[in-house]
């Protein structure tokens, strides 16, 4: 997944690299991932205090800041585990999160007096859900849509409880304030939603048991085209002079080569291909006739 180059990579800094933290004025922090949350929310509140006082881009702006993001690593575990029935491994969904408890670190200001974790945790399960959003439908639609997909379950159930029945298109159209066309264009819109392979065994109470969704799928049928041929070329072949009908017929009824066609016309077998070619091309030229 991409979004894991988004995360600092300071997070595991080497000893050599950290700053003095005695001028920093900060609790020496050894390993910040280990730390208690309840002790962690009380060094974060002195880190935050520093940070707001250095200067962006430099050595000690960033091991602050990174900090800062190990020590409350903690928020983004606890708003992952929201999400454990999704699909997708919980080790993308912590990387999500975590790129959103980066931007509440970045917009947090201790003058808003609220606990830094109240005000993290809508970024980091926003940013999930964002993930969510982006990535989890099946065909791409757009992103109207997909909202409306969410504002179709809610006002179904709504309507179901009231209406004691599966709401109709115009009902829906008119609870949600929309178009006849918008809703059913948002219903044909969530099937994109989630897709599953044909070759996927299908339960049933059949005696075969189990069998592919691919085997009770239709396909054209080869023979219907050569039907409706048939039934194209039979006004266009009546109008063929006796001749060209015969030549027809020993050659795809009979099967006989050209030169048993000639034997029994008395013609050279160059004659009878170009007696067909003539044939033949007529017939197509009529079959290609838009009417």
């Amino acid at each position: 997944m991409s979004t894991a180059s988004t995360v600092p990579t300071e997070l595991t800094r080497p000893e050599a690299q950290r700053p003095e933290i005695v001028e920093l004025g900060l609790p020496a922090v050894e390993n910040p991932g280990e730390v208690a949350p309840k002790d962690a929310r009380e060094i974060s509140k002195s880190f935050f205090v520093r940070l707001a006082s250095l200067e962006e881009g430099t050595h000690e702006y960033q091991y602050v800041r990174n900090t800062l993001i190990e020590l409350n690593l903690a928020l983004v575990k606890y708003a992952a585990g929201r999400f454990r029935n999704r699909a997708e491994q919980m080790e993308d969904i912590i990387q999500v999160g975590t790129i959103g408890l980066i931007k509440a670190i970045d917009r947090f200001e201790l003058s808003r007096e609220v606990e830094f974790a109240t005000f993290a945790v809508p970024y980091i399960i926003g940013e999930i859900k964002r993930f969510f959003r982006d990535t989890s439908w099946a065909v791409h639609v757009p992103r109207r849509l997909q909202e409306l997909r969410i504002d179709l379950a809610k006002a179904v159930d709504e309507l179901s409880q009231k209406l004691d029945h599966t709401p109709t298109t115009a009902e829906l159209a008119e609870h949600l304030g929309m178009d006849e066309e918008e809703i059913i264009e948002g219903v044909v819109a969530s099937n994109g939603y989630t897709a599953g392979s044909i070759d996927m065994p299908m339960d049933d109470a059949s005696d075969h048991g189990a069998v592919p969704l691919s085997d009770r799928l239709g396909a054209p049928d080869a023979e219907l085209e050569i039907a409706e041929n048939v039934q194209a070329l039979k006004p266009l072949i009546e109008e063929l002079d006796e001749r060209d009908r015969q030549i027809l017929q020993m050659r795809f009824g009979e099967e006989m080569t050209q030169s048993e066609i000639g034997a029994e016309l008395g013609v050279s077998q160059m004659h009878v291909s170009r007696l067909l070619s003539r044939i033949t091309a007529r017939l197509r030229e009529g079959l290609l006739v838009v009417e």
